[in-house]
């Protein structure tokens, strides 16, 4: 009996990620509010029934998938941030991570670049759950660090919304350049680190 539940729980974490594979590819050209259950379906080779069994609704679905995009960044971008003291290293540690996420999952970035002001409410607001906790995580990594003393909580925060929503249009930068080596590659990994060196030196001079 236990063998037949285990061979069904993979059947159906198999159809789920099918389910979650083919909306990711079908979004790459176009938005969520336009997709229909019945293209997701279609695209995996089930009935549209079993689209039930997984999820709610295409909204329900897009929530998974931003889970899946940004669920997993958390440990990656705290260690970006508090592990290195040298400002200049921290930047290029931040831009090479990001380059290479926007490489290894590109229909991912794009999903979160297009719906993060999408149409479908319970989307946009789990992407901006999600980059609350990475603007709380990087506030507090950088509270430990001695440039921090004397700041207040609230500006500690609006810094780490500038560094998180810089991190985001850098990854939308980087989603429109050939990999690396390439003139645009290297024109974007530049202008990013001017951009974020830019908010350090402001963060420098804050409390003058």
């Amino acid at each position: 009996m236990s063998h037949t539940l285990g061979v069904r729980q993979a059947q159906k974490l198999k159809t789920r990620r099918a389910l979650l594979d083919a909306a990711l590819g079908l979004l790459e050209e176009q938005s969520l509010s336009s997709l229909g259950l019945r293209e997701v379906t279609r695209a995996v080779g089930v009935a549209p029934t079993a689209f039930y069994r997984h999820f709610r609704s295409t909204a329900d679905l897009g929530v998974a998938l931003v889970e899946e995009a940004l669920g997993g960044l958390h440990p990656m971008i705290r260690t970006t941030v508090s592990e290195v003291d040298d400002s200049e290293e921290r930047i290029a540690r931040a831009v090479g991570l990001i380059a290479r996420h926007v490489d290894a999952f590109p229909a991912h970035v794009r999903f979160i670049a297009r719906e993060r002001h999408g149409g479908v409410q319970s989307v946009r607001e789990a992407i901006q759950g999600q980059l609350a906790r990475f603007a709380r995580e990087v506030r507090d990594e950088l509270a430990k660090d001695p440039q921090s003393a004397g700041w207040g909580e609230d500006d500690l925060l609006m810094l780490a919304h500038l560094y998180v929503d810089q991190m985001l249009v850098t990854a939308s930068l980087f989603l429109e350049t050939p990999p690396a080596p390439s003139p645009e590659r290297e024109r974007v990994t530049r202008l990013a680190a001017r951009q974020l060196r830019l908010i350090s030196i402001g963060r420098r001079h804050w409390i003058d």
